[in-house]
């Protein structure tokens, strides 16, 4: 219907001049490159700003459901919601971690209301975008549509190679979380939003591949053929690189959501077969 600049949209917002006029925010922006250094810029773009709606959205009793994100949980194995699991590798999970924590401690019982999802791998249309930080699922076409294959990580981390494990979920799945927070203003807390399944990133690829050329090859058989290659893992992503994530849904079914989530070999050839058309 309208859109501002972010800071245009702040400066309304804390002057006063938007007090009455907001039913709900759903706050999704953030700087999410992960090999970002610039500590300052991100902190002003992911905690400050959100710092400054939360403060807003509790003075105005306006819901507010924000973008938080699976790499706080960094190289741990355990991903529930809780302080001990946390252990972020770089600057853009620190961002998060930090305007988490200033969400739980602020938190009121009387408060509006305040839900935190963290996304985990998130793919699916209209991320092109966001360039380097788009989805392994959008890169995966588009090496594959540029030059007949996709290129993957060696093995790290004590997987082989491709084999490293992420929760990849469909941007649709993750709408439906936040509509459903939408229609139950009684539901605050930080919720995990991914399948809850961990798969491969081998298995990305093959879905991707296949789709397009219409196969149903095993991953083995497209790496035989050359589809899939492997290439050195990045010296700048050693020891900063979450070689396996898989959301723990129990706080978020717990809450009453029922909704189910597509796994890889169905949400990304939905995706795929989108990216295909004319």
């Amino acid at each position: 219907a309208d859109y501002l600049d972010k800071r245009e949209f702040l400066a309304q917002l804390e002057s006063g001049r938007l007090d009455g006029s907001i039913e709900a925010i759903l706050h999704q922006g953030a700087c999410a490159d992960t090999m970002a250094v610039d500590g300052r810029y991100m902190m002003e773009n992911n905690y400050a700003y959100s710092k400054a709606l939360f403060d807003w959205c509790q003075d105005e009793q306006v819901p507010l459901i924000y973008a938080s994100s699976a790499a706080v949980y960094g190289p741990g194995k355990e991903f529930g919601e809780t302080r001990e699991n946390e252990d972020p590798l770089n600057v853009y999970a620190y961002s998060k971690y930090l305007f988490d924590q200033y969400v739980r401690k602020r938190m009121d019982a009387d408060g509006a209301q305040v839900a935190g999802l963290r996304y985990f791998n998130v793919y699916g249309p209209n991320e092109a975008h966001k360039g380097r930080m788009a989805s392994v699922a959008f890169h995966a076409y588009q090496q594959f549509r540029a030059a007949g294959r996709v290129k993957l990580f060696v093995g790290s981390d004590g997987y082989a190679d491709g084999a490293q494990l992420r929760d990849f979920v469909h941007v649709d799945d993750a709408v439906s979380v936040n509509l459903w927070l939408l229609e139950n203003r009684d539901v605050s807390g930080i919720f995990n939003c991914g399948t809850g399944r961990a798969q491969a990133f081998n298995e990305v690829a093959a879905t991707v591949i296949n789709t397009v050329q219409g196969f149903e090859l095993s991953i083995q058989e497209l790496i035989d053929k050359g589809f899939i290659q492997y290439i050195p893992f990045p010296v700048q992503l050693v020891g900063k690189y979450q070689s396996y994530t898989q959301a723990d849904l129990s706080r978020l079914r717990a809450a009453g959501y029922e909704g189910s989530f597509r796994p890889v070999e169905e949400g990304v050839a939905d995706y795929v077969r989108i990216l295909m058309k004319p």
